[in-house]
């Protein structure tokens, strides 16, 4: 069975880079929500989900990442870690 490292390994600059641009997006002008996006961020899990974008995207675009994927794995982590968050907060 594969690791996470080893299913990462073929987009893990583009990881790097989706880091990056994500907490980037997540800056808010409002106070509490910069508090609570700083803890949500800081506890990040594996990130499969990005992944998966990452290498399903290389695939059928001959290895090509565009500014569109980024953007789709940032929707896709964010919609998860806001059900995760609300699953807690409720």
């Amino acid at each position: 069975m594969m690791s996470v490292k080893e299913i990462m390994d073929p987009i893990s600059s583009e990881m790097s880079e989706f880091e990056v641009r994500f907490r980037e997006n997540m800056k808010s002008e409002v106070p509490m929500l910069d508090k609570v996006t700083h803890y949500v961020i800081r506890r990040k899990g594996k990130q499969m989900r990005p992944m998966f974008v990452f290498l399903v995207s290389k695939m059928v675009s001959n290895g090509e990442i565009s500014e569109r994927t980024y953007r789709g794995a940032s929707v896709i982590e964010l919609i998860h870690t806001a059900t995760l968050v609300h699953d807690d907060v409720v």
